[in-house]
């Protein structure tokens, strides 16, 4: 949605959808001055899989497209000749061409869908309210996103901020579809303040008044439901509440930046009206707001010996032994209690458990580079990555990033086999990153290290689809 912003208080018009905003001046606390924040979302015509002709949603949806292997590709291709794989990530042959490929392909799928109305858009200019329920470690619980249209701008206004450092050959291959397709299939995943729920008020109070528009479940045993919300009191009132905070990309930076790309490129084209992306946007404050850790295992290691690693890491940590296996429950259990107020890691080698506890943050923080903000230098996965993998263990950034000598899993058992089978020689364990040291970071501008994030459940692709030519 195109939107210029100036410095007085009016009202804008965007031309995309005829949506009139409001967008106000607020006092930046701390700058002696005034900041114009701007998170400008903005209601959009979404496509949605026609249910007339589209009987089983759950056959049509897919994982996002960056966790889906060659197998599952093939898996959701077979599945149904509509599957969204078709557009978000189709299949590459031998024979492609520079007019024929997987772009092209997914844009000639699209215009053929929307022609057969196996893909329907919406009538007016809307809001969704996407919500997951899901199990973790035996509890229940519920997530609620505002799916809407996000303008997008430089990380630079401050008003939308990233926590990682992004590829450049994954952003180059979601160019390519977005200038084949002029659309978004996958919804980036970003997160926002409100402490009074208003939004979150406003969209649970709608569902509670109607069923579910698409209501599936999908591969894991997860529950997605979406609402559209077309009540223009309740689009006024999420839009205003929503104007005066900023965003911060929790997953899809990739995509994030692509369009923001994409939509510099039509506006050198003389084409207004590209400059949104598709978001899910949950507040912090949302009680099924889950980050799950990532934990790593390191292999592959010339010279490596247990006693001199376990001495290089008594200069920072207390070690404890805390004996096989069969006390990992307990363990983990530890580490997020003891993880309250210091920081602590998992160690699994030679069938033995270790608790590390850092003895000394000052003296860590000192080892940490010199450029990075108190935020950065608090995280976990920072002093794991700085102090144990880099400094005692030769795993440097380069290293780390193309996952030589090493590989990640949200699962501690899975770190316990990968040892026991001698497929790596050591298992790292870490407590979640926190939504709050999240924010901390994103706010003093600086990036999270690699893997330190896992936001679940993931946003599905394919419940609505932003068509960026869709007026």
């Amino acid at each position: 949605m195109h939107a210029e912003s100036k410095t007085s208080d009016r009202e804008k018009s965007c031309n995309k959808t005829g949506y009139s905003l409001k967008f106000r001046r607020v006092k930046e606390i701390g700058q002696g001055g005034l900041t114009l924040y701007m998170a400008t979302i903005v209601p959009f015509r979404g496509l949605r899989y026609n249910q007339e002709k589209v009987k089983k949603l759950s056959s049509v949806v897919t994982p996002p497209y960056d966790i889906i292997d060659e197998a599952a590709q093939a898996r959701y291709y077979a599945e149904d000749p509509v599957n969204i794989i078709r557009l978000e990530l189709g299949l590459i042959f031998p024979q492609d061409t520079a007019c024929n490929n997987r772009y092209t392909r997914a844009a000639q799928y699209l215009h053929k869908w929307m022609e057969d109305q196996t893909l329907i858009a919406e009538d007016s200019p809307v809001l969704y309210l996407y919500q997951q329920e899901f199990t973790i470690k035996g509890k229940r619980l519920i997530r609620n996103g505002l799916l809407c249209g996000l303008k997008v701008e430089p990380y630079e206004n401050g008003n939308i901020l990233p926590h990682e450092e992004t590829l450049s050959k994954p952003k180059a291959d979601r160019l390519h579809l977005m200038r084949s397709t002029h659309a978004n299939f996958s919804s980036i995943f970003g997160l926002y303040s409100d402490p009074k729920k208003v939004i979150d008020n406003s969209l649970i109070k709608y569902s509670q008044e109607k069923p579910a528009d698409i209501s599936i479940e999908d591969e894991a045993g997860e529950f997605h439901r979406i609402w559209v919300v077309n009540d223009q009191k309740i689009i006024d009132k999420i839009v205003k509440t929503m104007a005066d905070k900023k965003i911060f990309i929790a997953d899809g930076h990739h995509r994030y930046e692509t369009a923001l790309g994409y939509a510099e490129e039509m506006k050198e084209q003389g084409l207004t009206g590209y400059d949104y992306v598709m978001a899910t946007l949950v507040n912090l404050f949302d009680e099924g707001l889950v980050v799950l850790p990532t934990h790593r295992v390191a292999g592959k290691l010339k010279d490596f010996k247990m006693s001199s690693f376990l001495q290089q890491l008594e200069n920072l940590f207390r070690i404890e032994k805390r004996g096989n296996k069969d006390n990992l429950p307990a363990l983990i259990e530890e580490m997020a209690s003891k993880g309250e107020k210091e920081h602590v890691f998992g160690l699994y080698a030679s069938q033995e458990l270790y608790l590390l506890t850092l003895k000394d943050f000052p003296q860590a923080s000192a080892c940490l580079p010199a450029e990075k903000s108190d935020a950065w230098k608090n995280l976990d996965v920072a002093l794991l990555d700085n102090l144990i993998l880099d400094q005692i263990l030769g795993i440097g950034e380069q290293e780390r990033r193309n996952q030589e000598n090493l590989a990640y899993s949200r699962s501690e058992e899975w770190v316990v086999e990968q040892v026991d089978n001698k497929s790596y020689q050591i298992g790292l364990l870490i407590n979640p990153t926190r939504v709050q040291e999240i924010v901390d970071v994103a706010s003093a501008r600086d990036k999270m290290p690699q893997k330190s994030t896992y936001f679940y459940p993931k946003l599905i692709t394919g419940l609505v689809i932003n068509n960026l030519d869709i007026k």
